[in-house]
């Protein structure tokens, strides 16, 4: 029987798609000015001198020096993995505003948006008074952050890499948002889940698998990116070793690879995962994959391709999907019985083994 695991899903992966464009066209793309055509250096733009209030310098992963106030009331965010980490962080009723996909949890859709993450509306942003924008170099265009710090708006930018490092801008926003024993609560129980599932895993070879980005043209991973780590994490790594973070490749190329496993993104157009499957079937160059013949292809939800913590709930479901094996009740209790022995056989096993295989 096939295996084929389906998360939830409520919009497409369009926004990583627009993202690849915001990036390769950065030198052209400028952030579009408010409708009345003035943000740069207009009074009527910035914020009222009243409503300053003490200050502290901090840098933002991007390098950039921001002066963020000491108490943030107000936050907006310019993505959705943003947006899901504030209400995570049981910080929602200080959320103003967000972007117009950002849609989890429920109650993100009812806030004020601002616009799309590529180009929000400079004014709108400016209305909600915002101590602190939030947003992230995954998607968000860095002109937008000019725009906003040229009228004294507070911008921190995260730029995670990795899934720890995910957590690590986790716990940052928390500590600037005033949150930081909330941050680090919810760090180490997302930090202590990725350690279970660490030890389930430790002994088993990584599933070389085709990551879909996009579909036409075909657009996988980077081994750079936050959802190369995701993989690993999840036992799992992408069959392309490319320069880029989202490199064109073709078909061909990946029949000569033949990944034994395909995990796809949902479809742009949001059909079922059903007639998403049944179409690469239909296509002619992709019934050369064995994987797809064979039904080893998942797909998996929104949540793997956005660096929040529900990341960590996708990485677990995609981990059973690969490696069923490692989560039956023999194999627990074999690994209790090898805890009772004594700690000493894990260590053993772990130290013999190539770790830059998994870079954990």
């Amino acid at each position: 029987m096939g295996r084929t695991i389906i998360t939830r899903a409520a919009r497409n992966v369009g926004l990583i798609f627009c993202a690849l464009v915001v990036c390769a066209t950065s030198n052209a793309a400028k952030t579009r000015p408010p409708e009345s055509g003035r943000y740069k250096g207009d009074a009527g733009l910035r914020q009222a001198p009243a409503y300053k209030r003490a200050m502290r310098q901090v840098t933002d992963e991007t390098g950039r020096r921001v002066q963020i106030p000491l108490t943030v009331r107000n936050i907006v965010t310019l993505a959705p993995d943003l947006t899901e980490t504030v209400y995570a962080l049981g910080l929602g009723e200080r959320l103003a505003g967000d972007t117009t996909y950002c849609d989890s949890p429920p109650a993100a859709k009812d806030k004020p948006h601002v616009g799309a993450p590529q180009n929000p509306s400079l004014e709108a942003i400016v209305a909600l008074h915002p101590d602190l924008v939030l947003a992230t170099t995954s998607i968000n265009s860095p002109q937008t952050a000019d725009a906003l710090a040229a009228v004294g708006i507070a911008v921190y930018t995260s730029d995670p890499h990795t899934v720890r490092g995910m957590l690590d801008s986790i716990a940052r926003m928390a500590d600037l948002m005033g949150a930081g024993e909330q941050g680090a609560t919810l760090v180490a129980q997302l930090q202590a889940r990725l350690d279970a599932l660490h030890a389930r895993l430790a002994d088993l070879p990584l599933v070389h698998v085709l990551f879909v980005v996009w579909e036409d043209p075909l657009i996988t991973i980077g081994p750079s990116t936050f959802i190369a780590d995701a993989l690993r994490w999840a036992g799992a790594e992408s069959v392309i070793v490319a320069k880029q973070n989202w490199p064109q490749v073709s078909i061909e190329e990946i029949v000569r690879l033949q990944p034994e496993f395909i995990v796809l993104t949902p479809n742009h157009d949001e059909s079922s995962t059903a007639h998403q499957i049944a179409d690469l079937r239909t296509r002619p160059a992709w019934k050369g994959l064995r994987a797809l013949e064979m039904g080893h292809v998942g797909v998996v939800g929104e949540e793997f391709i956005r660096p929040s913590p529900g990341l960590i709930d996708a990485i677990e479901q995609l981990a059973h999907e690969l490696h069923p094996e490692a989560f039956s009740e023999k194999t627990s209790q074999q690994r209790e019985q090898r805890i009772e022995n004594g700690p000493r056989f894990d260590a053993t096993t772990l130290m013999m083994k190539d770790c830059n295989a998994c870079a954990h």
